[in-house]
């Protein structure tokens, strides 16, 4: 039913003189106010041009690509800084795309506000622009209108207004004098006066676009790109730092040293570390794009992989936002046929409302309609509360009436029992979840007579259920939340298969953190839910740990979708909450997060398995370099070498992308720890494997010491690409999910490149294929080890381990 309520949102007012009805605010006295409280608009919080710049150029990977490039300038290698630079700007187009989305979604809410507004000003009434409002003014709001300020009512009988994009709550609100119009809501029916309360960021509008600007925060992704850029910076200098020092104690010649040090440092540094993991989610954006769900933000797709809960908005996400009417209940001697004709007759057939529509819907497949003549209609108000319509039969006149079941009562006035009885059944119908509506009919002269009663409620989509299930066989928690009244959550959750302990955020979100923290936590759902409940639900489960999803459709849910580390707008959401959201949706139907998820965790898999593969890579070249120049005082490449080790490895690292991996059952998070330590081990076991091959050919063969460099250039290569076999795959390496033919035959194209540079000398001293099928050899041997190895490091970090939250 429609029905008034307390106006528990209004905002504080300013301590203001009230203003005179019949005058409104002078020119002057407008003028002043404007000064003072500013233009009723939506402030957008902008960065300067200059520091949004200088922000895509700082930080750890920024810091890395910069480095990479003045030392390509030292030694005059324009080609590598061309290359370098070119990364540089990608990486900062792609941070301006990124920072643009707040501002999208503070204009997109601003679109909302009326642009013209009728107010007396000087005791006229004129059309003004609603930037111009000022608290005080006196409005006048009709038919059609968007509120263009928050109004505190004060002439006309009543307004039916429609705050669902606000509140989420299904069915337009009435308001009377005293209540308060938001805004942004639109006037359904009525006509009423209103004095401006509050404007701009002050309304309750502007307070969920201020909560839209607030949201911004760092991604997991972003975190683990920092960390994992830290770490590579740390050891690289480290290292190169010890080389340099050994070198100059040793009074090797400068040049000779710092060239190479700077060589080496350039091949150490990931300079393509942000562009291989964002092609890597592109890729995977691709695919969800042929699902009919389009990625805004890109590493939002990362953040889908460790979702754990997801909030999910009731009306018109879980629902379809369409009432529909239920099993009608009819009076003793009354059919269901007969209750729904006369319902559908008493409704408005020119313009229906929401509770029209579904009667009118419900009645369609009954007959009887045609035969009556409607004379007369009396629409639905608020002091009524019921609709009356005329209508005459074969020369007989009838009346309908629907509308309150107690305002019914009141009309019909049946014998004590049968007002108990109907009275007992609204309750139990309203426990289960149901508005209902009453009915009546009256004949000729005759009184009134109770014909039933209509539940109506908003159906569940028709996969929501599926979803949800398999969601939750997935690990992620669905938890509902809905404007609307518990009990109505609990019936449509009942439908859902989700539990039945739906609180109201207000009460729930009250008290301590760590009471308000288990009371989220345990809580099936949330019912009576503002904007800002949203967002505090989606913070407070973030500060336990979880990484959340919430989805939703009107402008009410977006600073929630903004807030959450993936926000999901459904299909036929405001363009507010498609501009806050990560991923929308553009088909009907939510079974397109599952797969979203799914696709999301693939593609962490093969993003850990890059990060673990250039780490361990990292550590084997630089370790290796540092030990052999402290042991042996040689090079054991040369520079030429370590660029063609570079190159070389940029080919098949980029094929990851597209590589075929297992989804995991449960959701998964970067665990540093465990990427690190994996890197690690693999990394120094390269290192042993090269030295004990290094120490073979130079004191067992005592082979030339340029023919040991090409050894050892090709083992690198050779053994580096096979370990990319083992990061890839959490089992052996050659079972299932087997590598994706074009990671497969790049990886061992680019090999045989290599071996062929070896082989026949480009631009290094050839070793002849009896030499290079001996590396060949030994570097397969090694291989099962490796992988015995990293499957030993995960079984041992894994067990009973808790993700690295950091990350």
């Amino acid at each position: 039913m429609k029905h008034a309520r307390t106006d528990e949102m209004a905002p504080d007012t300013p301590d203001l003189p009230q203003t005179n009805p019949d005058h409104g605010l002078t020119t002057a006295e407008a003028a002043a106010r404007l000064e003072r409280f500013g233009p009723n608009t939506l402030n957008e919080q902008h960065k300067s041009l200059l520091s949004r710049l200088f922000g895509y150029f700082w930080g750890p990977i920024p810091w890395l690509i910069e480095l990479a490039a003045v030392l390509s300038l030292v030694l005059g290698d324009w080609a590598d800084f061309g290359v370098i630079l070119s990364m540089l700007l990608v990486n900062a187009g792609v941070g301006f795309f990124e920072e643009n989305k707040a501002d999208n979604a503070i204009a997109l809410l601003k679109q909302k506000l009326a642009p013209m507004a009728r107010v007396k000003r000087d005791g006229q009434w004129r059309e003004l622009p609603a930037e111009g409002l000022v608290p005080g003014d006196i409005v006048r709001l009709e038919i059609g209108n968007i509120v263009p300020a928050d109004l505190r009512l004060t002439r006309g009988a009543w307004l039916s207004v429609d705050e669902a994009a606000l509140t989420g709550e299904s069915l337009p609100v009435d308001k009377t004098p005293g209540d308060t119009a938001y805004s942004g809501a639109v006037v359904k029916l009525g006509e009423m006066e209103g004095e401006v309360t509050a404007t701009g960021m002050q309304t309750y509008f502007g307070r969920t676009a201020a909560l839209v600007q607030s949201a911004d925060h760092p991604s997991h992704f972003q975190q683990a790109v920092m960390r994992i850029g830290n770490f590579l910076i740390i050891t690289a200098l480290a290292l190169v730092a010890l080389i340099l020092v050994v070198s100059l104690l040793r009074q090797n010649p400068v040049l000779e040293a710092v060239q190479f040090a700077l060589i080496l440092t350039v091949a150490a540094i990931p300079v393509a570390l942000p562009t291989v993991l964002s092609v890597t989610m592109a890729v995977g954006a691709e695919r969800l794009a042929r699902m009919k769900a389009i990625v805004s933000r890109l590493v939002s797709i990362e953040e889908m992989a460790g979702v754990d809960v997801l909030c999910s908005d009731k009306t018109g996400t879980l629902t379809l936002n369409e009432l529909t009417v239920e099993t009608p209940h009819p009076a003793d001697g009354v059919s269901g046929r007969d209750l729904l004709r006369a319902a559908a007759l008493a409704c408005n057939t020119e313009a229906p409302d929401a509770i029209d529509a579904a009667v009118l819907t419900a009645a369609r497949a009954g007959d009887g309609l045609e035969a009556y003549e409607r004379t007369g209609f009396t629409p639905f108000d608020p002091v009524s509360k019921r609709t009356e319509t005329k209508a005459s039969k074969a020369g007989e006149d009838w009346r309908f009436s629907k509308g309150a079941p107690q305002v019914i009562l009141d009309l019909v006035q049946p014998a004590p029992a049968l007002r108990k009885d109907v009275e007992a059944e609204v309750d139990r119908l309203a426990a289960q979840g149901f508005r209902t509506i009453g009915v009546a009919q009256a004949r000729g002269a005759d009184g009134w007579t109770f014909l039933g009663l209509i539940p109506i409620f908003d159906p569940p989509r028709p996969d929501a259920a599926d979803t949800i299930a398999r969601a939750e066989a997935m690990g992620v928690t669905v938890k509902m939340i809905t404007g609307d009244h518990e009990a109505i959550a609990r019936q449509i959750a009942g439908q859902l298969g989700l539990g039945q302990n739906m609180q109201p955020a207000g009460q729930l979100l009250e008290g301590d953190s760590a009471t308000v923290a288990e009371r989220v936590h345990s809580a099936d759902g949330f019912a009576r839910v503002l904007p800002e409940h949203k967002f505090r639900i989606v913070e407070v489960l973030q500060e336990a740990g979880h990484i959340v999803a919430m989805t939703g459709d009107g402008v009410n849910d977006a600073p929630a979708l903004k807030r959450a580390d993936a926000g999901i707008a459904v299909s036929g959401a405001t363009d507010a909450a498609r501009a806050a959201a990560d991923l929308v949706l553009t088909d009907k139907g939510l079974s397109i997060i599952t797969e979203a998820i799914a696709e999301a965790r693939r593609i962490f898999e093969r993003m850990t398995s890059y990060a673990t593969f250039r780490i361990a890579e990292t550590i084997r070249v630089l370790l290796f370099m540092t030990l052999t120049i402290l042991v042996y005082n040689v090079y054991p490449v040369t520079a030429i070498m370590i660029v063609l080790l570079a190159v070389l490895n940029d080919f098949p690292i980029m094929m990851i992308a597209y590589d075929n991996v297992g989804v995991s059952e449960r959701p998964v998070r970067w665990n540093m720890r465990l990427v690190i330590t994996l890197a690690s081990v693999l990394g120094v076991m390269g290192v042993i494997e090269t030295f004990l091959l290094f120490w073979y050919v130079d004191s067992i063969a005592q082979l030339p010491a340029d023919v040991i460099q090409t050894v050892i250039f090709l083992k690198l290569l050779v053994s580096g690409h096979m370990t990319l076999f083992v990061t890839r795959n959490p089992g052996w390496f050659w079972q299932r999910p087997w590598p994706a033919l074009r990671l497969f035959a790049t990886t061992e194209a680019t090999q045989v490149i290599g071996t062929l540079i070896a082989v026949y000398g480009l631009f290094v001293t050839p070793i002849g294929w009896s030499v290079a099928l001996l590396v060949w050899a030994y570097c397969l041997a090694w291989l099962p080890v490796e992988g015995a190895l990293a499957m030993f490091v995960r079984r041992l970090l894994r067990r009973g381990s808790v993700p690295d939250e950091g990350s």
